[in-house]
């Protein structure tokens, strides 16, 4: 077992922020010292086996991102990061957990799919990984199946309102499967869109000659989730089920959440980094000389980007500050250009639905420190503290202190990362383009640690597939 010290460095947690050094022991941090403390020691760098100086730089828990989706199969591809590809991209960015989800379709057995999803991962995962549940076609069979989960450390399950013929849940099937999920503890998460009707709505625009990427983000207009949304809570109300509602993109659905919430009940919702920079009118109705309008392919993703004329991305910023959103993830699903997204090419119906940001995320939310959305404080609340307690993690992961797993980022305000594809730029996920191409960040990520093994340093990857081990996750410990 190794020992590690961090030195010199600002440890901050989600309640404030300290000058304190941090000691790892093997897998686990054992103690929070005072800058030159003697407790242990009156010379404790001499005794261990390596040194961090954090001097001038933030130290702050292991992002976790809640939401990816590797290696899925969608639209006729899959997504193209890898459990290998995609995780070692999370590193590099200062994420050293994720939970991604084991997919049940209609028809299928849960428990089959569940298993797939561990022959996936399984030695193939740089960091830390974790599973939800999809549970894409409701019937007797995988609503007791569901009743097991709980003891396969996997605490939620996420339905679909959305995708009729491949993993849409009607009223019915989500009212008895809330009914499960309240009675065993499961987290409910759903994707909140009314899917029968964005499908009209799409066919009619295609039928118009309406079938370029911008146009999905017409189909999927915001009254569909903020629709969807208000179903969902009404649903979860009434079965008494905690509900977690994934990609809210739009101010209406929002104040749907912020609503129940005053109410008492326990609804939670996350938000992604595209709808808090990008817009339908910039990135979806993007042209470029290389894809004609189809370049705005590169940013379809569902929920999709919404109108920033509408001011949806200013209503997440101020949903994350007054926690009416509680987290940032990205539903990381990413799909190159080339012989992927191009499937979409004359029918935006067609085009795969995803984005990859998983390498971004600590370092596009950092940003939002810079430019006065969000305090230090929060940036590591929602990276990394709620989503540990949301996902029965926390104590182990989300925090710096004794007993905690060694997760920790050295994080350099006064450093620069600039993202995209080339020379000096960071994009390590597996597709052929960057949906953040040009995007210039006022901080670094410097070393990054999973369980007391360095993972980055001095610009280069010191992990290996293998790693990452799985997370068998509690009960949420985020309800009030």
């Amino acid at each position: 077992m190794s020992t590690l010290l961090i030195t010199g460095g600002t440890v901050v947690s989600s309640t404030g922020r300290t000058e304190a050094d941090v000691l790892v022991d093997g897998e686990t941090i054992v103690a929070v010292l005072a800058p030159g403390s003697t407790l242990l020691g009156s010379d404790l760098a001499a005794s261990v086996d390596r040194v961090v100086d954090a001097t001038g730089k933030y130290v702050i828990p292991g992002g976790i991102d809640a939401h990816t989706h590797m290696e899925l199969p969608f639209g006729g591809t899959h997504a193209i990061d890898t459990f290998e590809s995609g995780t070692t991209a999370a590193a590099w960015g200062g994420t050293t957990s994720i939970i991604d989800f084991a997919v049940q379709r209609y028809g299928e057995r849960v428990e089959d799919g569940l298993s797939a999803w561990h022959d996936k991962a399984r030695g193939n995962c740089a960091i830390d990984y974790g599973f939800h549940q999809i549970i894409g076609g409701v019937d007797e069979q995988s609503l007791k199946a569901m009743t097991t989960l709980v003891d396969e450390g996997i605490t939620s399950y996420k339905l679909f309102m959305a995708y009729p013929g491949v993993f849409y849940s009607d009223d019915a099937q989500i009212l008895k499967a809330m009914q499960v999920a309240a009675e065993s503890g499961l987290m409910t998460m759903m994707h909140a869109e009314n899917g029968p009707a964005i499908d009209v709505l799409a066919e009619q625009l295609y039928n118009a000659g309406k079938t370029t990427p911008y146009f999905h983000g017409v189909a999927r207009a915001w009254q569909m989730e903020e629709e969807a949304t208000h179903r969902a809570i009404m649903l979860a109300d009434l079965t008494n089920a905690p509900l977690y509602v994934v990609h809210v993109s739009a101010q209406q659905a929002v104040a749907q959440l912020a609503a129940a919430r005053d109410r008492g009940q326990n609804v939670f919702g996350e938000t992604c980094p595209q709808y808090l920079y990008l817009s339908l009118e910039e990135q979806l109705g993007a042209v470029s000389e290389q894809w004609g309008e189809f370049e705005g392919a590169k940013w379809v993703c569902s929920t999709p980007l919404r109108s920033r004329a509408e001011g949806h991305q200013d209503a997440m910023w101020q949903g994350l500050r007054t926690n009416d959103l509680q987290m940032v993830s990205t539903d990381h699903c990413p799909f190159c250009m080339k012989d992927q997204k191009e499937l979409g090419k004359g029918d935006f119906r067609a085009i795969p639905n995803g984005i990859g940001s998983i390498e971004h995320r600590m370092d596009l939310l950092y940003q939002g420190v810079v430019t006065g959305q969000l305090t230090l404080e929060r940036w590591v609340e929602i990276t990394s503290t709620t989503p540990a307690r949301m996902f029965g993690l926390y104590g182990k992961k989300g925090v710096i202190a004794p007993g905690a797993d060694a997760d920790i980022v050295v994080y350099d305000p006064n450093g620069h990362t600039s993202i995209g594809i080339g020379e000096g730029k960071t994009h390590h996920m597996a597709m052929d383009h960057s949906a953040w191409e040009g995007y210039e960040i006022d901080g670094h990520v410097d070393v990054v640690i999973s369980r007391g093994s360095v993972l980055v340093s001095d610009g280069e990857f010191h992990g290996r597939a293998g790693h990452g081990q799985y997370l068998k996750r509690g009960l949420t410990q985020y309800l009030h």
